[in-house]
């Protein structure tokens, strides 16, 4: 038995999320079925991704990982006619039979004690808004959420500041089946990149033109369910003056999940980057993040 390592990335406006589900489609059943398919499976129920972390519907993903744990004869399956080992030969062939909307960025042999979920240290993600004051590139489209109105970015930033260390979450987001809504946020900040009147500055090279968006920057251990999207919900409401700081206080100190924390839409998200620890602390850190999180009781120290 190996397992492997699997880095990609992908568009996630025409996928249902992350997890397989019956009649929908979605980024883990495609590539579940396309592995199934290279390598000849076809005992239900097949091949089994774990990822890093689920994505919502239409949530995008710019770096994902997960893992794959596969017999070492199905693998080799992978060689068929090609003059390689049998990880490359898998890491091209999906690359050719994947749709366009799912890339693999690299397949590699996954070291000891490694958990695409549970070794994990931190997850970024990035939230890009347009707002009234510029005009995005619309090629960003897909992944940009358009706001009315002009964002108070430094009273965005107040809301944000405060979400930083370990709280209870539950007003702004969903547990997991015997889960726990508790959430260490590391940094969450939202900035504005200035406006240019063209992407080329004279270097010979032209890329998409990111000027004048409004991104939240927000990273922690691991998120719950919408969490991110329904704190950027709270943001835009308090950037557009339709609420105050004091209201988000209240909700942050009795967490209590209700319709008016509700998510924002999905296409401005992003999982953007993965952070796992040294190979020699993977076991560890998998181990440790298995239990199950609790707040400090007053006057104590958070755990880390």
């Amino acid at each position: 038995m190996t397992r492997l390592r699997i880095d990609c990335a992908y568009d996630g406006s025409d996928f249902h999320g992350w997890a397989r589900q019956p009649g929908l489609r979605t980024v883990q059943g495609v590539m579940e079925n396309c592995l199934n398919r290279i390598l000849h499976v076809i005992q239900s129920p097949g091949l089994h991704l774990v990822v890093a972390g689920r994505t919502d519907t239409g949530v995008h993903a710019s770096n994902q990982t997960c893992h794959l744990d596969i017999d070492d004869d199905v693998l080799a399956r992978a060689i068929g006619h090609l003059d390689m080992q049998a990880i490359p030969a898998l890491e091209l062939r999906m690359r050719h039979a994947l749709p366009d909307d799912i890339a693999i960025r690299h397949i590699s042999l996954a070291p000891d004690g490694f958990d695409a979920r549970f070794s994990a240290l931190e997850r970024l993600y990035v939230y890009r808004v347009s707002d009234g004051s510029t005009t995005p590139d619309p090629r960003l489209r897909h992944c940009v959420t358009a706001v009315r109105g002009t964002l108070d970015i430094d009273a965005m930033n107040e809301m944000m500041a405060m979400c930083v260390g370990l709280h209870d979450f539950g007003s702004f987001a969903t547990p997991s089946p015997g889960g726990t809504t508790i959430r260490e946020v590391k940094f969450a900040r939202w900035s504005r990149t200035p406006a240019s009147p063209s992407p080329y500055d004279g270097s010979g090279s032209i890329s998409l033109e990111d000027g004048g968006l409004i991104s939240l920057t927000i990273i922690a251990d691991a998120f719950a369910r919408s969490m991110v999207r329904s704190l950027v919900n709270v943001a835009i409401q308090i950037g557009l003056g339709k609420r105050e700081l004091s209201w988000f206080v209240e909700k942050l100190r009795h967490p209590r999940r209700e319709g008016l924390t509700g998510p924002a839409a999905a296409a401005g998200l992003t999982l953007e980057h993965i952070e796992y620890p040294s190979d020699d602390q993977l076991a560890e850190r998998a181990e440790l993040i298995r239990a199950k999180r609790q707040l400090p009781e007053k006057g104590a120290q958070p755990r880390t």
